[in-house]
C-alpha cells in the first residue's frame, strides 16, 4: 500500500493504490481493458476532493480501511459445500429458506467474495444469464464491457463511482432475453463481516426488448467500533417495453457508511420500479435515478428510511425526462426518532425534447420526538412547457392524540407508536413481496425498540 506519510500529505490520495488495483485485477484473470478502467477510476479518486454539500463524512476513516477481503472459499451452487461460519451466517438471515420457498435463484456474498449463486434449469432454459459478476465478465466479456460502467453510471459520476471503479469485486449480472418473463424473483444478499472494511460489489442487470424481471437485493453487517463504508454501484438497463422491478432492503449497522449508486436507463414504452427500504447505517447517501431515454419510459420510485439515534439518512431519487411522454413518479416515507436525522433530497430535470412529460413528487415525514430533524431539499428544472409536475411534502409529528386514542383501548404508548408508524409506512411496505413486507415490518419494529445495530 501507499506510504501513509504521502497520504496525509494529500487528502484526496487516501485509499487504495495501484499495487491494490492490479492485485484485484491479476486474483480475477481479467481483460487489460478492466485493468486499465479500474487505473483511470484510481488516478480520478486521487485527484477529486471528497462532496461537500451533503451529510458530513469526516467521521469516514478512508485511511484505516480494508478495501479488498477475500473470503478464500471457491463459489459453489450447494450450500452443504460452505464454511460452516458462512453457511450458518446466511442461515440466521434466511437466505437459503427464502431460495427453496419462493425465488428462481439466488447469490451470497461475503465480504469482497462472492460464496454461492445459483439459478433455477427452467430459467437457465430460456437464456436467463445469472451470474456473479466476476464470473460473467469471464464468460460474456463483450456483453459485460458493452455495458460495465460506461453509458449508465460512467466512473467519473462522482468521487466513489471512481472508488468502486477502482476496486469493485463480485455483485450480481443478469440477462434477460427478449420476450423472457422472469416470473420468480432472483435475490443476492451482501454480507459484510469483517471489522474496518469496504464492500463495492456491482450488480448489472439487462432485460432485453420485451423482458421482465424482479430483482431482490438485501444488505447487511454486524455492529464494530470503527467505520466500514459501503460503496456498491447498480446499473440497470430496461430496454424497449421492458419491465425491471428492483427491491432492497438494507440493514446495515450503525457504524457503516453506506454511500451507495443506482441508475437506470430506460428505453421506449420500458419502466423501472425502484422500491428501497434503509433502516440502518450511521450515515446514507442514495438517490436511486432513472434517465428516461426514449418515448413512454416510465420510472416509479417508493422509499421509506428510519433514522434513529446517531444516523444520518440522506436519500431520495432523481428523474432526467429527456424523450416525449415520459412519467416519473417519486413517493418518499421517512421516520425520525430519537436525534435521527432524515433527508430527502431530489432530482426531477424535464429537458427541451421531452414534450408531455408528467412527474409527480410526494415526500411525507413522520417526526416522533423534539430531537429529530426532517430536512427537505428538492430540486426541479422544467425546460418544457408542454409538461406537468407536482410536488408535495408534509411533515408531522405524533400528537398527544393519537397516543391517547390506542392508550385509551388498553395498548402501551411503545404499542401505540408502533402501530402509527406501521400504518404511516403501510403503501410502500405493501410494494414488496409477501415474504419481504414481513421482513421490512420486523425490522420497522426492531427499529422502534431501539434493538437493531
Amino acid at each position: 500500500m501507499t506510504d501513509k506519510s504521502s497520504k496525509k500529505s494529500d487528502p484526496h490520495n487516501v485509499g487504495p493504490d495501484e499495487m491494490l488495483v492490479r492485485h484485484i485485477s491479476a486474483t480475477k484473470k481479467e481483460p487489460e481493458w478492466m485493468l486499465e478502467l479500474r487505473l483511470k477510476a484510481l488516478a480520478l479518486w486521487q485527484a477529486t476532493p471528497m462532496p461537500n454539500w451533503g451529510p458530513d463524512l469526516s467521521g469516514l476513516d478512508l485511511e484505516g480501511m480494508t478495501y479488498y477481503v477475500d473470503p478464500n472459499v471457491k463459489e459453489t451452487d450447494d450450500w452443504k459445500e460452505l464454511p460452516k461460519e458462512i453457511t450458518d451466517t446466511f442461515e440466521k438471515l434466511g437466505i437459503p429458506k427464502a431460495e427453496r420457498d419462493y425465488l428462481g435463484g439466488a447469490g451470497a456474498q461475503f465480504d469482497s467474495g462472492v460464496v454461492y449463486h445459483r439459478i433455477q434449469d427452467s430459467l437457465a432454459k430460456k437464456g436467463v444469464i445469472f451470474e456473479n459478476m466476476d464470473v460473467a465478465l469471464q464468460k460474456y466479456p463483450e456483453l459485460v464491457k458493452e455495458h460495465f460502467m460506461t453509458k449508465c453510471v460512467p466512473i467519473t459520476d462522482h468521487k466513489f463511482t471512481m472508488l468502486h471503479g477502482a476496486v469493485w469485486s463480485g455483485g450480481t449480472f443478469i440477462y434477460v432475453p427478449k420476450g423472457v418473463s422472469v416470473e420468480l424473483p432472483l435475490q443476492a444478499y451482501f454480507r459484510m463481516n469483517k471489522a474496518r472494511s469496504a464492500q463495492f460489489e456491482h450488480t448489472l442487470i439487462i432485460a432485453d426488448e420485451g423482458a421482465e424481471i424482479t430483482y431482490i437485493e438485501g444488505c447487511s453487517a454486524p455492529q464494530y467500533t470503527g467505520s466500514s463504508l459501503h460503496a456498491g454501484c447498480v446499473e440497470l438497463w430496461v430496454k424497449k417495453n421492458a419491465r425491471i422491478k428492483y427491491i432492497s432492503v438494507e440493514n446495515w449497522s450503525k457504524n457503516t457508511y453506506n454511500l451507495n449508486t443506482k441508475k437506470a436507463l430506460v428505453f421506449e414504452d420500458a419502466t423501472v420500479e425502484w422500491v428501497n427500504g434503509n433502516m440502518g447505517s450511521h450515515t446514507t447517501m442514495l438517490y436511486p435515478s432513472s434517465l428516461l431515454l426514449e418515448r413512454g419510459a416510465r420510472s416509479e420510485s417508493l422509499g421509506i428510511v428510519m433514522a434513529n439515534t446517531g444516523q444520518v439518512q440522506d436519500t431520495g431519487s432523481k428523474a432526467i425526462h429527456i424523450a416525449p411522454d415520459t412519467v416519473s413518479v417519486i413517493h418518499s416515507k421517512s421516520v425520525s426518532k430519537g436525534g435521527g436525522v432524515s433527508n430527502y433530497r431530489g432530482f426531477v430535470r424535464i429537458l427541451p425534447g421531452a414534450e408531455n412529460a408528467q412527474s409527480s413528487v410526494s415526500c411525507d415525514a413522520l417526526i416522533l420526538d423534539g430531537e429529530s430533524v426532517s430536512n427537505t431539499y428538492p430540486s426541479i428544472k422544467n425546460q418544457n412547457s408542454h409538461s406537468n409536475i407536482s410536488h408535495e411534502a408534509r411533515v408531522g409529528k405524533i400528537g398527544e392524540e393519537e397516543v391517547f386514542y390506542f392508550k385509551s383501548r388498553g395498548y402501551s404508548e411503545s404499542e401505540a407508536l408502533r402501530f402509527i408508524v406501521g400504518g404511516f409506512m403501510e403503501p410502500i411496505v405493501q410494494a414488496l413481496p409477501l415474504e419481504y413486507a414481513v421482513e421490512l415490518n420486523k425490522l420497522i419494529e426492531l427499529e422502534m425498540d431501539g434493538s437493531v445495530g
